[in-house]
């Protein structure tokens, strides 16, 4: 993460907790999680991670489990057993990594397509019920912002 390093602040210059970016980020995250949680049994049929593995599936097969994990912003052991539910729902199906005895590649089933599209169409609506309220300028901006912090965090993450 970059920093200004001719500027320091003290804890008085400081913005009070809850108007600190990351507060507000994680807080919007839980809210919006809150509602995708309660919803995503009712529209798509699934629990929220094995929707949004179903959706990063169906959006970058094929898959493993490693860089579905990835995608989906979870640990291995979580896509695992995500990936595994999918494949017992007949919406993925399992096949073998060529030039690799042990590895495992993900893919859609025709179900699997079908219950994608219906995903997808999920993650749209929502996210136009979340950004509803500003405009498409803005939208772009907070887009542009976010990969660019994005980009600058996964260099500090590893």
């Amino acid at each position: 993460m970059k920093q200004d390093s001719n500027r320091s602040t003290t804890a008085q210059e400081q913005p009070s907790l809850e108007r600190t970016l990351t507060y507000r980020i994680h807080l919007l995250h839980k809210l919006t999680d809150q509602e995708s949680q309660r919803l995503y049994p009712l529209e798509v049929g699934l629990a929220l991670s094995d929707g949004r593995c179903l959706a990063a599936v169906g959006s970058f097969e094929p898959l493993s489990v490693n860089r579905l994990a990835q995608l989906a912003n979870l640990n291995k052991g979580q896509a695992s057993r995500a990936a595994q539910f999918l494949v017992e729902q007949g919406l993925v199906a399992k096949g073998d990594t060529e030039g690799d005895a042990r590895g495992v590649e993900l893919t859609l089933t025709p179900r699997g397509r079908k219950a994608w599209r219906k995903t997808m169409d999920f993650i749209h609506r929502r996210n136009e019920e979340i950004f509803g309220g500003i405009t498409a300028q803005e939208r772009r901006l907070i887009g542009d912002l976010l990969d660019r912090l994005i980009a600058d965090n996964r260099g500090s993450a590893s």
